[in-house]
């Protein structure tokens, strides 16, 4: 018998200024009253008060909850469903990086299901639907805006919960590159390599499948391409046309990995995140050449694929095709200045074990190519040290 595979996105509106149909989008899901999340950091350079004359010059009535930090918490989950609810809102626009779109969805999952955000942590434990959501990511690497992926700090465990649920992908996405260019260049850097990272851990994934692969595979080429150009640039705002592929490459990592999961890199990755609140974007640059290395030999057709697009060519067999392209993929993060080690992230290797066992409970390592203990856990971060 052959597999069942799945293929599920949001509608997606793409392009420069798109940012201005918001409204419009919102009021054909229903909304008469839009729940709007974003953080201080979009305040401060005026895209939230943009968003706001966009929704008042439609005559749409809204609420604004700003209190969202990077790796958000379960108290601000908590927090803002009960300002939903009080406020009798029916529609949430979420505009941000990963941070503001994740709390979004929690926000939108406790105020249409009840109980607490810990309720849901795992795949699919939402019975109820939620309000119509409308995303606008300001950041090209979380997919947040495609995925049925949220990322909820669990404060008293000091863990990062994985919410998994075709629930959680919103109903429409507008990806308006625009944003990308009042981003500095390190962030645009760092979420990329996130994006990298999805697209990657998604190629190989036990679940992957060809709808998934081939969207994995354009945004490897893409961000492979496009992210040197980035690096290169030595004057603000940084070029549109580069920030747009950017954008498109994370989008088509985001409906890869929204549909084949991810892997070991990730689930370490949310461990560490909620154990020292390191930013999740910056992490993978240090962990993603260990975990492919660890993975190489149980998917080593596509880890020669993803070596040839990193050196323009195929080695003399597969092995060395692949090894030379995760060695590459290090030399260049290196070389624009990404951490390519975890000591440079971390205050000490002491908690490494604890880490990992936490990790090896992760959603993510379920679909890891190759199975994976906490002790193998361990040795990539050993490695990655």
């Amino acid at each position: 018998m052959k597999a069942i595979t799945k293929f599920a996105i949001p509608e997606i509106i793409f392009g420069r200024g798109s940012m201005e149909y918001t409204a419009l989008c919102a009021k054909r899901l229903g909304a008469e009253r839009a729940f709007v999340v974003s953080d201080s950091g979009l305040e401060k350079v005026g895209w939230v008060d943009k968003l706001l004359s966009i929704l008042d010059k439609c005559q749409l009535e809204w609420v604004y909850f700003g209190d969202v930090v990077s790796n958000p918490r379960d108290y601000q989950i908590q927090k803002g469903a009960e300002f939903y609810l009080e406020n009798r809102a029916d529609v949430v626009i979420a505009l941000g990086g990963g941070s503001a779109l994740d709390a979004a969805k929690g926000i939108a999952l406790v105020a249409s299901n009840g109980g607490s955000i810990h309720d849901y942590e795992g795949a699919n434990k939402i019975h109820r639907p939620l309000p119509p959501m409308v995303f606008l990511p300001t950041t090209a690497g979380s997919g947040s805006d495609i995925s049925q992926f949220a990322i909820i700090t669990d404060t008293k465990r000091h863990v990062k919960m994985s919410i998994i649920s075709r629930t959680l992908i919103p109903n429409i996405s507008i990806i308006d590159p625009l944003f990308l260019q009042t981003k500095p260049k390190e962030l645009v850097l760092s979420s990329a390599v996130d994006a990298l990272s999805h697209a990657i851990e998604s190629y190989v994934s036990t679940i992957a499948s060809p709808f998934t692969e081939v969207q994995s595979l354009k945004a490897i080429e893409l961000i492979w391409k496009y992210l040197p150009k980035v690096s290169e640039q030595q004057s603000y705002p940084l070029d549109l046309d580069i920030l747009e592929k950017l954008s498109i490459a994370s989008t088509a990592a985001a409906m890869a990995f929204s549909n084949a999961s991810l892997g070991a890199a990730h689930a370490i990755a949310h461990a560490l995140g909620g154990m020292f609140d390191v930013k999740h974007g910056i992490v993978h640059s240090a962990l993603l050449p260990a975990v492919v290395l660890f993975n190489m030999n149980s998917c080593l057709a596509k880890m020669e694929k993803i070596g040839s697009v990193f050196l323009g060519k195929r080695m003399k067999n597969a092995k060395n095709t692949a090894l030379s392209g995760i060695e590459k993929m290090k030399e260049f993060f290196e070389s624009v200045g990404l951490p390519v080690r975890l000591r440079d992230l971390l205050p000490s290797a002491d908690n490494l074990e604890n880490i990992c066992k936490m990790a090896r409970h992760d959603a993510c390592v379920i679909t890891n190519p190759k199975p994976v203990s906490w002790k193998d856990l361990l040795r990539i971060c050993e490695e990655a040290w």
